[in-house]
């Protein structure tokens, strides 16, 4: 039983050695480790391809250009590191950037563009419906209020 307890001990001090001090500096070391390994502009250009299959083949290209050439990667990736750096630990972001690292990592990666392409439509058509029936629900309270929540 002694040597269970021991073991047990053992373990929880050695996952405690690992962790990384949660400091600013750390915080953003982890969250440029981050971004070094799941690149927002590889995404970007990812989900821009997959959202334009849904357009006109004669239509792609130009949406592909307009979104991806008015982009300011760079302000948007500073706002993601700003972001990490506020919202999560540097345990976190560490975790974060060993998983976008590694192979199964980069494989999910490659496939997040698809994802957010099949997903997007859908996510686009909910929200046209929510606001055609908050539009419906200011302009007649009662009606809004009548309709069961979905």
């Amino acid at each position: 039983m002694n040597k269970l307890v021991l073991i047990v001990m053992m373990v929880l001090v050695g996952n405690t050695a690992f962790a990384v001090q949660d400091t600013a500096e750390n915080r953003t070391r982890e969250a440029d480790r981050y971004l070094s390994v799941s690149s927002p502009r590889e995404m970007f250009q990812d989900v821009a391809e997959q959202l334009a299959l849904n357009l006109p083949p004669e239509q792609r290209e130009q949406f592909k250009d307009i979104l991806t050439r008015h982009l300011d990667i760079e302000a948007v990736t500073k706002s993601m590191k700003d972001s990490m750096v506020k919202v999560f630990t540097a345990d976190e972001l560490a975790a974060l950037a060993d998983f976008y690292g590694s192979p199964v990592g980069i494989s999910a990666m490659k496939k997040m563009g698809v994802y957010m392409g099949e997903l997007m439509p859908v996510i686009q058509a909910e929200a046209l419906k929510a606001i055609a029936k908050a539009n419906r629900e200011m302009k007649d309270p009662e009606e809004g209020a009548a309709e069961p929540a979905k």
